[in-house]
Formats: structure tokens, sequence, C-alpha cells
């Protein structure tokens, strides 16, 4: 029998007030508008990709009744004119989400970035994860988001694994339970924002991405009580508000739970009742609402017929569905799946239940009487203010990383090595995330800023020309990795941007090389022959100045690297 939800135990804890609410309303919903609650709609500027229509704001409100909006793209302008407009139109006040998982730029293009989980994880002072959640909350709550879909509480145990290198907080439960705490508390330390942590029941075991493929957690039950189930379980023992279901099997558990399951029927998370009702919310007691992952991605799309999964995922005990495709065709399948019983109406109405209790949580509705719902234009004057670019420098100078400097060439300093070679390295393929602009063009300023006299390496050519002469022309090769990406392939690695061009570290015996990496943590498996590597873990300006402040020997190195970082190469130990 599937645990029903309790709205007066954690994370609701709510009055008799607020559940007369919840039930009233709920009883005064149509079956339309129950399954409308189910969904977070996409918002897109420039046009919503996924559902393919024209409808206005107020169209796609009172046509499909949507319990939660998310959105792509956007100012803190254009943002805050969105959410302002969906909270009036919308008959019951929605959840609205962001992506802030290193900061306000998560919320908006001009929001401020504090600090990945990784960086987080390498300046081992839960300063820096508390203020990224702390400004994560301000920025964000000050456009009228009241859900931060993150911290990402995956483990980074595959070196090879890309789409959370950078996000996850530590390489063990430990270290993610002490950083993403940290950040938990930011988000709540001057707000009610909702946390939802994800991806249930793991990423980083792997090397694949589940925006492409279905993901696995290979672990046995065992391996993952001790790990990933750590994690949740004290998360959800804290009062997590939601979590996020990821594309992701976990077969050895599955089969655990129900013998009877055979490879073939194996799903991942999002359409696993075994995973997401008896392990999430019975053996875990986990009282809050569970919302897919996107659900476009391959990981669930290789499942089945959307017509069935759509239904299916809120059948197997996931509580809000991240996306329509097309409105009309996605509301059509829901509400299918309702009249033919693949949703019972007992789960419909406890999946509703478990929204608007988060709702109630919030005082949504009490906000919106007493004018609070809406937000106005000098809420946006904490975003980018003094104090957040403070607690971003901050966190860059805790965090940046000497990963190695086994020939001691560091400091390179204008006085020493004037004439430096400058290799920049970027992606090739268009993803997800994308590098930050004009970091070549700030690179090369704060560096001459410094006295020093930059070439940019023309990468395109295959002809070193005579090694003496570039020694006599060079001082010192500076190599930057600037490679950023997700959901375009499965691993991001370094390319080259010609068959064994002159980028390649040829050069790294011939004057002192230093290689500094702007995002993934382990870019040593394609360059072991580097003898000074970095990591920095951002492109943003501050960062940029940090490092050159590190690489002078202006600022000291106070960050820590994992064991990962080696890729389990015994030559990246040179």
């Amino acid at each position: 029998m599937p645990r029903l939800v309790d709205l007066t135990a954690t994370p609701y804890r709510l009055t008799q007030t607020q559940v007369a609410w919840v039930e009233d309303t709920l009883a005064g919903l149509s079956v339309e508008e129950k399954v409308g609650q189910l969904f977070f709609n996409l918002f897109h500027f420039g046009g919503d990709t996924f559902s393919g229509n024209d409808l206005s704001n107020a169209e796609i409100l009172s046509r499909y009744h949507i319990g939660g909006a998310r959105y792509h793209g956007g100012d803190s302008t254009q943002v805050q004119g969105l959410l302002n407009d969906l909270q009036q139109h919308s008959q019951i006040p929605l959840l609205i989400a962001a992506n802030c998982e290193s900061g306000g730029n998560g919320a908006c293009s001009d929001g401020t970035y504090i600090a990945t989980g990784a960086q987080c994880d390498a300046a081992k002072d839960d300063s820096v994860p508390f203020h990224t959640g702390l400004v994560s909350a301000r920025e964000a709550g000050a456009l009228g988001v009241n859900v931060n879909f993150a911290p990402i509480v995956d483990i980074l145990q595959n070196w090879r694994n890309t789409i959370v290198n950078t996000r996850a907080h530590g390489t063990t439960a430990e270290d993610v339970i002490r950083s993403t705490s940290a950040k938990v508390r930011g988000l709540r330390a001057e707000s009610d924002m909702v946390v939802c942590i994800k991806h249930f029941p793991g990423d980083g075991t792997e090397e694949r991405d589940q925006h492409l493929v279905l993901g696995v957690n290979e672990l046995s039950p065992q391996e993952w009580d001790t790990s990933f189930g750590r994690v949740y379980q004290h998360h959800i023992d804290a009062g997590i508000d939601m979590i996020m279901a990821g594309h992701i099997a976990l077969p050895a558990y599955s089969k655990q739970l129900d013998p009877s399951l055979r490879d073939e029927d194996i799903m991942p998370a999002t359409l696993a009742p075994e995973l997401l009702q008896d392990l999430l919310k019975d053996r875990l007691g986990f009282n809050g609402v569970v919302v897919t992952d996107a659900t476009h991605m391959l990981g669930m799309s290789s499942a089945m017929r959307r017509q069935d999964y759509v239904p299916q995922a809120i059948a197997a005990g996931c509580d809000m569905f991240l996306f329509f495709n097309d409105m009309a065709e996605d509301f059509g399948f829901m509400l299918d799946g309702v009249r033919h019983g693949v949703i019972t109406p007992e789960r419909l109405d406890d999946a509703v239940r478990r929204i608007l209790g988060l709702k109630a949580r919030l005082d949504l509705v009490g906000k919106r009487e007493r004018g609070e719902l809406l937000k106005s234009a000098e809420d946006l004057a904490v975003i980018g203010c003094e104090e957040h670019l403070r607690w971003r420098a901050e966190a860059a100078d805790a965090a940046i990383t000497l990963v190695k400097d086994t020939l001691h060439q560091l400091p390179i300093r204008p006085e020493t090595h004037r004439r430096i070679r400058l290799y920049f390295l970027d992606q090739a393929a268009e993803a997800i995330y994308a590098a930050g602009e004009g970091v070549l063009g700030n690179l090369v300023a704060e560096l001459e800023g410094r006295g020093f006299e930059v070439t940019v390496n023309d990468g395109t050519s295959r002809v070193k020309g005579k090694t003496l002469d570039y020694r006599d022309s060079v001082d010192a090769a500076l190599v930057v990795a600037d490679i950023v990406g997700y959901a375009a392939e499965n691993n991001y690695r370094i390319r080259w941007k010609t068959p064994m061009s002159t980028d390649a570290p040829w050069y790294v015996h011939e004057v002192p090389t230093v290689m500094v990496s702007l995002n993934y943590t382990t870019h040593l498996h394609d360059a072991t022959m580097v003898k000074t590597y970095i990591n920095a873990y951002h492109d943003n300006p501050e960062t940029i100045r940090q490092v050159v402040d590190k690489l002078t020997g202006e600022s000291e190195f106070t960050g820590t690297a994992n064991d990962l970082v080696w890729t389990e190469k015994w030559q990246a130990r040179l």
C-alpha cells in the first residue's frame, strides 16, 4: 500500500487551517484541474522550445491549469516580469523553480555566480556553499522564484563522469552531506524557499549522461545504503521539501525490492514504483514532493512511448511532471491515464495534495492577499550587490587548487617570464551549458595588465618550427581549458583544434608550462605530460583575476583536490 502524505508532518508541518485550505482546494478541483497541477511548464525566452505553441501566458494557465513553472534565459527584469505575470493570472499560485546550483546566475543572466559543487568541495570551508545557497535564495527570490532545484547531492565516484563533475559536492557521502547541508542552510537562512535535492537515486557512478541514454547506478543495495542512501536519509531527516528523480536505474536494488523484475523490466527511477514508493517514500520516509527530471531526456524516452510514460511517472510515485513536450498532447496523455485507471484516484489526489501542501507551507495565497506575492523593481537591487561580489571573490580565493607543480615552475612573473604563449582550448560542440563570453579577452587583458606580453597561439597549424627558436621567443606557456558542456556528448574531453596541432603540449620540456582548467577537474587525463596544473572551477572575470594572482605568487593556493583528478593514471602525478 503506497504511503500517503501527512501534511502535519515534516516537511509541511501545516496548521489545521492550512490543512483545511489544502483539502477544500483539492475538493473544489475538477479532474482536469488536478491533472494540470501535476505539470511544471517551461517558459523559454525567445519561444517555448518544448511545447511548440504560441499561447499567451494567460491562455496556458486557463487551459492547462499548471501547478508549476520554470523558465530558461532572460535577465532579471525580464524574468521578474514573466513571473509576476504568471502569478497574476494563475487561479492557484504557482510553484516557480530555478536551477540555482552555483548562485544567482542560475536564476537570471545577470545573477551572481558564487561556486559550483566542485568548488565548494575544494574550498573545504562551509561558508562557500552557505553563501552559494544564500545568494541563490536572495537573487532568485527577488524575481519571484520559490523553489530551487538544488543542491545536487550526487556523489562523484567515476572520474569519467562529466555531467556531475563540477556539479557534485564531493566524492564521498561525508563530503556531500557536509557541503550540501551548508548550502541548504544558506538557502533557508533568510527565506522559506522550497529546496529540491537531485538526482535520486544518484548520479556519479558511471560515465554516461542520462540526457542521452538511460543512466545506471550499478551499486549493490548495501553499497547504495552506505553512500547515496546515507545522503538522502540525512536530507530527508533534516526536512527537505522536494526530491528530483533522475532518469537513472538502480537495478540491484530494484530486483531486491521486487524479485520478479527481469533486466528488461528495469526502469529509470522516474518510472520505477519500487524505487519511488518502496525505497524513497516508505523505507527512507520521504513525505514531500517528488518531481521528475526533464521528461524529454533520452533516459526516460528510451523506456517506453511518451503516451505511456507521461501517466506512468505519476502512477509510479512521482508527484510532478517536469515539462510538456506538446501541451495539448501531454495534457491529454495524463488525463487519459487518469480516466483509464493508470493513475488511480487515490494516487492522483495524493500527488495533488502534496503539491498544494507546499503551496500552503509557502503561504502563497496569503502572500497574494497581502500584496507580497509579486515582486518589484526595487527587489532587484540585491542582484550583483557588493556583498555578493565579495563572497564570489572569497569563494574563488578559497577554492582555486594547485593540483601539482612537480618541477616547481611557479611563480610565473613578468620579471622572469615576460613573454607568454597562451593556448586557449574551448568546446567544439553546442551544449546545454556554454562557456562564458569574452573569456579569452578577459584572460589576455588580465595578463597584459600585469606586464606580460601575450601571444595567443594559432592552433590550426601543425608546424611547430624550430624548438630552439621557440625557446628563444617564449618564456612560459599557459594552457587554459574552458571546456563546458552537458547533453550533447556523454563525456567532454579536450579536443585539440587540429590533429597534432601546435596547441597540444609538445612544449612542456622546452619552456615552463602551466595548465589551468576553468571547468572540468579531470583534464590531466588528456594532458598527463603537464607538470604544473591548476583547477579554477569557473571562467568569470573574478576567477581569472585570482588565477593570475596565484600564478604570479601574489596569493597562495588554498584549495584541495580530490583523488579523482589523477584519473587513475600514474603519469598524471609526475
